[in-house]
């Protein structure tokens, strides 16, 4: 079941929802409701995340090999019985696609480094599962945090549009919040998927954008 926000649905998963639309997203940052997976959970919800590109009106100014769109979509489930394999009710499911440049996309520890962009912004310490938030932190703590990191090089040949040679990244994760609020961990995605995507660090321009 998709939720529409109507009274039937558990108070705690509308309660959980609501919050995702709370989260405080940086500028370059969109993000949409768009259809969920069907017969995951009881209920479930997702969001559509995207990087905003730059708009580009000479087409000779686009290098050969460049990075291009990131996006990813950010996945509720909810169980009121919870489920033994996610040790909770809520189970949040991430999927992040990056186009990276040639020299990031040939470097041996990019899948690790990507890994622990997520596991740093959701609390988890390296090698762990769970997470210790430290006194104070506003993230709260997680449970079962699994996933894949895939780097890949597509070639392209005779009439395709594109770059003659393209990278790419992927990460694939899922994690069990403990609370209601989940407006951290869409903002702890959006800080993976800003990483992934190269953007500066929020409040810094870019030196092309000054």
């Amino acid at each position: 079941m998709t939720t529409s926000g109507a009274p039937t649905e558990p108070a705690e998963f509308r309660d959980a929802v609501q919050s995702l639309h709370a989260a405080n997203v940086r500028p370059e940052i969109e993000v949409g409701s768009i259809r969920p997976p069907q017969r995951l959970a009881p209920y479930s919800y997702a969001l559509g995340v995207e990087v905003r590109q730059p708009d580009v009106t000479d087409s000779a100014m686009i290098p050969a090999d460049s990075a291009g769109s990131s996006f990813g979509r950010l996945v509720l489930l909810y169980d009121p019985d919870g489920q033994e394999a996610w040790n909770g009710t809520f189970r949040l499911v991430a999927f992040i696609q990056a186009e990276v440049e040639a020299a990031l996309a040939a470097d041996p520890l990019l899948p690790q480094v990507t890994w622990s962009w997520l596991s740093e912004a959701l609390g988890v310490s390296d090698g762990e599962t769970e997470s210790t938030p430290a006194f104070g932190s506003d993230v709260p703590p997680v449970r079962a945090l699994g996933g894949t990191v895939t780097a890949t090089t597509s070639v392209r040949y005779g009439d395709i549009a594109g770059p003659p040679q393209s990278h790419q990244l992927e990460l694939r994760a899922s994690w069990t919040a403990t609370g209601v609020d989940l407006s951290v961990h869409l903002e702890a995605f959006c800080d993976v998927l800003a990483s992934v995507a190269g953007l500066p660090p929020s409040g810094v321009s870019a030196l092309g954008s000054l």
